[in-house]
């Protein structure tokens, strides 16, 4: 036995419409459950039952995982009445998914960005208890890094209100005028890495997250393009799935 869960909302959330289009399916007989005609959006069915709209079998998946290139100039969130958001990138298959952003990126950052319907496996990502890695590739102007700078990251850097970081694994590809490091933290303070660099002396001018835990950003994926991420890539990310 599955779940149990209205027709309108089953059928909504697997990407076949709003729940006003399945209304609409129902009125032009569109829908059948078990080979029975739906008349209403009311009707309860298990999640295991043979559901087709418009000719189309519903296939239920209680979870999604999906792997986003996030681009620069999109805000991590549903809607935003001014600004571009994510969701605008992903197709109306997904949309109606009861989906949302675990891990925020700011605006101008650009990369590995997770968004779920699963609450429990989003939490356990972002809890500092679970110390999932997350790994940022980081352009930044304000001379080269000394030995004192490398040693604050390691240490725990202290930023400007006071915070003194948990200790951080910083690797520098590049040391000059600017800079290029992979950064990894386990926890996600508010502009955090802009933050830790700040208090090093060095402005942050490009930032990619490319790591959560052990699974690394698919440079196949383009920019503001997206992927459906298996079983197999979701354990990569060391967080327990409910």
């Amino acid at each position: 036995m599955g779940e149990k869960m209205r027709i309108d909302k089953f059928i909504s959330n697997m990407g076949f419409g709003s729940r006003k289009d399945i209304k609409e399916f129902i009125k032009k007989k569109k829908i059948t459950v078990n080979g029975q005609i739906v008349k209403s959006g009311d009707l309860y069915i298990d999640t295991d039952d043979d559901v087709f709209c418009c000719g189309k079998k519903v296939e239920y998946e209680k979870y999604i995982y999906i792997m986003m290139n996030k681009p620069a100039g999109y805000v991590s969130a549903n809607e935003d009445k001014k600004e571009k958001t994510v969701f605008e990138l992903i197709g109306n298959e997904y949309r109606k998914k009861d989906l949302f952003v675990a891990g925020r990126l700011d605006k101008d950052t650009e990369g590995l960005l997770i968004i779920t319907n699963n609450g429990k496996f989003a939490h356990n990502m972002l809890s500092p208890k679970k110390h999932v890695d997350k790994t940022y590739f980081v352009k930044a102007e304000g001379g080269m890094f000394s030995d004192d700078d490398i040693n604050a990251f390691e240490n725990g850097v202290v930023i400007d209100d006071g915070y003194k970081c948990k200790p951080a694994k910083i690797s520098v590809l590049k040391n000059g005028d600017i800079s290029e490091s992979l950064l990894t933290i386990s926890e996600g303070k508010f502009h955090q890495v802009k933050r830790m660099f700040k208090a090093v002396g060095k402005n942050v001018i490009y930032l990619k997250r490319v790591k959560i835990g052990d699974l690394e950003l698919d440079e196949n994926i383009q920019l503001g393009k997206f992927k459906i991420l298996s079983d197999e890539d979701v354990k990569l990310i060391g967080a327990e799935i409910e």
